[in-house]
């Protein structure tokens, strides 16, 4: 697929080897302790294959670093809230049950195409992947209901998909997919979230304290992601940044 949706620039192999090394070295970091949370903006390239460059993504650094925390932890989480479905990273633990992928994505005549609901795993895996299919012009308020606790008129709260998840499969570490094409203006998306509404979701799997590896993902509408990602970094620092 190299040339198609991939091109071959200047120093390919040098961006790959920087993205990959990266979250690798991001993955190490949690595994020796030296930290609780570890950032690698440039990481996230979720749709690349064992034998295939997809969708901008040449090297799948998500997934190279999913298997150094597997030599420290018993489970992973790995949730993805681009606007694309993770479908590299879900293709590549869809028969371990050490691995549950969780993506939020659009659904319906949109790359990569897949991410049904109905696809949840095989063999071992079933079961341990979870697809959320979204519609165009999600906001932070309906993204939020699906996402975290929500409290009614009487105080009653769901869940949420992602508290579900983490109090159902108590992983030993969570790797969070920021991709930014799923904000509001963003030039191949279709979603309407804020700044503010798509850095909640990484302030909500924060606040449960357990080691977290943060990368990034896609984004095409370039200021919209450097604003987007150094707030997220200050949140996760906890850092409160000006507008």
């Amino acid at each position: 697929n190299v040339g198609e949706d991939c091109p071959i620039f200047e120093g390919l192999f040098e961006f790959c080897s920087i993205s990959a090394g990266g979250s690798i070295d991001a993955a190490n970091k949690l595994t020796s302790g030296e930290s609780d949370i570890a950032i690698n903006w440039s990481g996230g390239l979720h749709h690349a294959k064992r034998f295939e460059a997809s969708g901008f993504c040449y090297v799948n650094d998500i997934v190279l670093a999913i298997l150094e925390l597997l030599r420290f932890y018993q489970r992973v989480l790995y949730i993805d809230i681009d606007i694309h479905h993770g479908d590299g990273v879900e293709e590549a633990f869809y028969t371990t049950d050490r691995v549950l992928t969780c993506s939020f994505h659009k659904f319906g005549q949109f790359f990569p195409g897949t991410g049904d609901v109905s696809d949840i795993g095989i063999g071992a895996g079933k079961h341990y992947a979870v697809n959320f299919p979204l519609k165009d012009g999600m906001d932070d308020w309906n993204y939020q209901n699906v996402f975290r606790p929500v409290y009614n008129f009487l105080q009653v709260s769901s869940l949420g998909v992602v508290q579900h998840i983490i109090e159902w499969y108590r992983p030993g570490a969570i790797v969070l997919q920021c991709g930014a094409d799923s904000l509001a203006g963003d030039r191949l998306g279709c979603f309407n979230l804020s700044m503010k509404g798509h850095a909640a979701c990484v302030d909500f799997v924060k606040d449960f304290n357990i080691p977290l590896l943060v990368v990034g993902g896609g984004g095409y509408t370039i200021r919209n992601v450097a604003r987007a990602w150094t707030y997220e970094t200050g949140l996760l620092l906890g850092e409160q940044l000006n507008e």
